[in-house]
């Protein structure tokens, strides 16, 4: 009989212990969803990059396998001091709920000689826009600016910064030693920052 109480009593404090052990795990995980949710909206988040459309910068193999290249998407200030070469990402124009990886081609003032499918041979960019194209030579492995348009500059939610994977690729990007392919003819003030 003291052996059935003592079984009881024994149940009793395990399930107390779970119960307790639940409670301070759902206290903790409640508690760090808004830090996350804030981090990941407005400091930065790790963002892996898949697709031809970044090639040969980034994703350099991925015709090879099924390995993606991870980046350091920076969203503190992302439209601030924007400049040509950089990377940035964005909701894609014609996709809004996909986040697209470009580089930046052209400024707001800027005149770009666009290729095909851009349905005019130039353009000049719109006050608070940029020009973005992927680095693929091969314009039907991207989907960019020479298809929507140049995209509004509240679209970019942040600047890809740095690679975090493969490991021999380690490192800042170095978007200022960009060459691009594209014909720019930049404005006569070169002062990117938006005036806003």
């Amino acid at each position: 009989m003291a052996s059935r109480i003592l079984s009881i009593f024994h149940r009793g404090t395990q399930s107390g212990r779970f119960i307790h052990d639940f409670k301070y795990w759902a206290f903790t995980f409640a508690t760090w969803i808004p830090a996350v949710i804030f981090f990941n909206g407005h400091v930065g988040e790790v963002t892996w990059i898949n697709g031809p459309s970044m090639y040969p910068f980034l994703n350099t193999s991925f015709n090879e396998g099924l390995s993606k290249d991870v980046c350091w998407t920076s969203k503190w200030s992302p439209t601030t001091d924007l400049k040509r070469g950089m990377i940035v990402s964005f909701r894609s124009p014609s996709n809004p709920e996909t986040i697209a990886i470009k580089r930046i081609i052209a400024v707001e003032g800027d005149t770009v000689f666009t290729r095909a499918p851009y349905p005019l041979p130039t353009v000049q960019i719109p006050y608070n826009h940029v020009w973005v194209e992927g680095d693929n030579r091969d314009a039907n492995k991207t989907l960019d600016s020479n298809t929507y348009g140049p995209i509004s500059m509240n679209l970019i939610q942040g600047k890809v910064t740095h690679v975090l994977w493969p490991w021999k690729s380690i490192g800042p990007i170095r978007w200022q030693e960009f060459k691009g392919r594209t014909r720019v003819i930049r404005r006569r003030n070169d002062d990117i920052t938006p005036r806003w």
